[in-house]
């Protein structure tokens, strides 16, 4: 009965997100087509914006699973970092295969998000601040192992990750569509997934219900550690070099794409779908404005408005939904 609320809730909640968000997405394409004609609506620029999603997509699909369950995720960032490094550092400097390094690394990243965890358990503190404090000591031990030096001469094999074509298709491109529609079904066809939901949207009442939440959580947080090693394992590929500063910043970038698709920060709501397209209007709205030959410091004003814009509408969703309760009671 509390689980078929909540679906009812969420899915009501998010109909109007579902019209809006698309909308935004093309109202830019036409946009940033009249304003860079030649260079914007192109197939080449198509597959730039797209390939530039990818690790954030990755990235944020984790984060999605944290923020839904009731969680939040800042350390992302710093994940990426010491597992892009320390993939490099496996293949480069050690001579491993990357069939041996890649598995190794996303087993690293699932320990580092279970670290998350834990500590937010047992602490019973805001995530937030967990994770920024874990942030700083993934860099910490990031920096020590790299010594600001950057690692490069990788294989061609493994540039091909994040490189490579399948036809006219980056081949990131592919992987990421593969992740994010097994991650859509594991939230929208699974107990799992119903559970996290659950978690999320009211805990008392999830754990009445017999949802163990703290299992529910570490694997929450396993899951967005997955997500963040696997966004810097494909980082480092694109760019066919490993060092410490690749990473940082990714964590507001995907932050940014889940609210502005429909995950919201007070947890229980949200949809992957909804979370592709709000990563993609902020990747298509910095690569617009740069076509436009607008500096950087513009483009952050512009999604700084953009984040503002979407948590204001978050707001309106939640208050017209207590409005709506108040009033049945």
């Amino acid at each position: 009965m509390i689980l078929n609320q909540t679906k009812l809730e969420r899915d009501s909640s998010a109909l109007l997100r579902i019209i809006v968000m698309p909308a935004l997405l093309i109202i830019l394409l036409i946009f940033f087509s009249i304003m860079a004609p030649g260079s914007f609506f192109t197939w080449y620029n198509i597959k730039n914006i797209l390939a530039q999603s990818s690790y954030v997509i990755f990235a944020a699909i984790g984060l999605t699973f944290v923020m839904i369950g009731g969680g939040m995720d800042l350390s992302i960032g710093y994940n990426m970092s010491l597992t892009g490094f320390v993939v490099g550092m496996l293949m480069v400097r050690y001579g491993w295969s990357m069939w041996l390094a890649i598995p190794a690394v996303l087993l690293l990243g699932i320990l580092l998000g279970l670290f998350n965890g834990i500590i937010v358990i047992k602490l019973k503190v805001f995530p937030l601040i967990i994770t920024l404090s874990t942030a700083m000591i993934f860099q910490g031990i990031s920096y020590s192992l790299s010594k600001s030096q950057t690692l490069l001469g990788f294989s061609k094999t493994f540039t091909f990750i994040g490189q490579g074509f399948i036809g006219q298709v980056p081949f990131c491109v592919i992987l990421c569509a593969i992740l994010a529609v097994i991650a859509a079904f594991i939230l929208g066809k699974t107990y799992f997934g119903r559970y996290t939901y659950a978690t999320g949207g009211n805990e008392e009442a999830a754990k009445l219900s017999g949802i163990n939440t703290n299992k529910i959580r570490l694997i929450l947080y396993a899951i967005s550690g997955f997500c963040a090693a696997a966004a810097g394992i494909l980082l480092t590929s694109r760019t066919a070099a490993s060092t410490s500063s690749l990473g940082p910043g990714t964590e507001f970038t995907a932050l940014s794409g889940c609210i502005l698709g429909g995950v919201t920060l007070s947890g229980g709501e949200g949809r992957m779908g909804g979370m592709v397209v709000g990563a993609l209007i902020i990747t298509m709205l910095g690569n617009g404005m740069q076509l436009m030959r607008l500096g950087t410091y513009s483009q952050y004003i512009a999604k700084g408005i953009v984040l503002i814009a979407a948590m204001g509408f978050d707001v309106y969703q939640r208050n017209k939904k207590s409005v709506r309760k108040l009033a049945v009671s």
